[in-house]
């Protein structure tokens, strides 16, 4: 991995770079992108940075995209806007937060945000099938999703339903050591998100012990290392403008029972929390609703992660999602480069009253290597999804 000894080298490097304050966007390739007004459904750029896509049912995705030094692909001003409905406010900025790859001996450990920017790689037109590369080294284009719904009429072909869906893909890729990351950021006509990384490339080639590896290659000599990629996300929500935004934690008790019972936690001052069965989040401005009178909200599912838990040292390990107040410095999940702010989200969060929250969550894949992942290694994806809760009254498209 003799590239991310040049990685951190930049990080240090960074840590000299002043902070950009909240309504300005600090970017190593784009535009300076400020903030919309409260209230306001647009993104603040122009072309190429400008994505407005309407899919097929009607549906619109507008935002803007920067390539950030240290973060990589970052997306701003995300707004949703469903067929017959008014625009969205969504996101004020999206990106990734770090890709942490402990291995299984206890030794390396790599954390390989820092400088993602400069380790971009440029596009070929076979890695935007059917899109649109802006620049070198971001892809934009859509895709099927499959069936969006499919309602049998009981022998009324008025009535029978049958949909397939379509989304919008925004994504880069970034060489770091042997591995290539894909960052994806999938936005479905259905208004879902769906943000996750798929690692490529090569294996290291790490040779380790039977217990700590799996034997690759010809014979059982060469065991190569399992190791864990530990990927955050930081999602910075301005759910219908304003810095009105709150986040709950919904839990259903009743196991082994047959009746359940929702219970709904309102997160008023920084927190952590770790998955479990059927628990989800969701991001909501009280004063936002929809034509049913609900708040409109975005629901936060994350259940896919194998939820590796680290030493005490690694204690930014030991949640699978945190909420913290926001502050401009607080940019990457460990190991921050800018000054003024602590070094990981764990120290973030130490109980600061929440009035702007800024959510991270973190998924984590063991990767036990195969056979089959000699040279080239087939992608293998991590990732978790944002679902519009009450964002319409109903199905804007049926």
């Amino acid at each position: 991995m003799f590239l991310r000894i040049a990685l951190a080298a930049f990080v240090i490097a960074a840590a000299h770079a002043a902070p950009a304050p909240r309504a300005v966007l600090a970017s190593a390739q784009g535009p300076v992108v400020a903030s919309a007004p409260e209230g306001a459904a647009g993104a603040a750029c122009g072309s190429p940075y400008l994505i407005d896509q309407t899919l097929p049912n009607g549906a619109r995705w507008r935002m803007c995209w920067e390539m950030r030094t240290i973060e990589g692909l970052t997306l701003n001003h995300v707004v949703y806007v469903p067929k017959g409905n008014g625009p969205q406010n969504v996101l004020r900025s999206a990106a990734l937060a770090q890709i942490h790859v402990p291995y299984d001996s206890g030794e390396p450990r790599y954390h390989d945000l820092g400088s993602l920017g400069e380790s971009a790689i440029a596009l070929s037109a076979a890695d935007c099938p059917g899109g649109e590369r802006r620049g070198t080294k971001v892809c934009v284009t859509t895709r099927a999703r499959g069936h969006a719904l499919l309602k049998d009429g009981f022998g009324d072909e008025e009535l029978r339903r049958s949909r397939q869906g379509q989304e919008l893909v925004v994504l880069s890729a970034y060489q770091v050591g042997w591995y290539a990351y894909v960052a994806e950021w999938v936005f479905g006509d259905d208004g879902s998100i769906t943000p996750r990384l798929g690692a490529t490339g090569s294996l290291a080639g790490t040779v380790t012990t039977p217990g700590h590896g799996w034997p690759i290659g010809v014979g059982r000599r060469h065991f190569e290392e399992s190791h864990s990629h530990n990927v955050f996300w930081r999602l910075d929500f301005d759910v219908h403008g304003g810095a009105r935004d709150a986040v709950e934690q919904y839990d259903f008790t009743g196991t082994g029972t047959k009746r359940r019972f929702m219970v709904r936690t309102r997160f008023t001052h920084e927190t952590s929390a770790v998955n479990a069965p059927m628990r989800w989040w969701r991001v909501l401005d009280p004063k936002a609703l929809n034509a049913d009178r609900h708040p409109v909200s975005w629901q936060i599912d994350n259940p896919d992660s194998s939820e590796y838990r680290g030493p005490a040292d690694e204690a930014f390990t030991r949640a699978d999602l945190y909420v913290t107040q926001y502050h401009a410095c607080e940019r990457l999940a460990t190991q921050n480069p800018l000054p003024r702010c602590r070094d990981s989200v764990d120290r973030y969060a130490d109980g600061e009253r929440l009035t702007d929250p800024v959510v991270w969550v973190n998924v984590d894949f063991h990767h036990v290597a195969r056979d089959e992942d000699a040279d080239p290694m087939p992608v293998h994806w991590q990732g978790f999804r944002v679902t519009p809760r009450d964002v319409t009254a109903k199905n804007p498209t049926p």
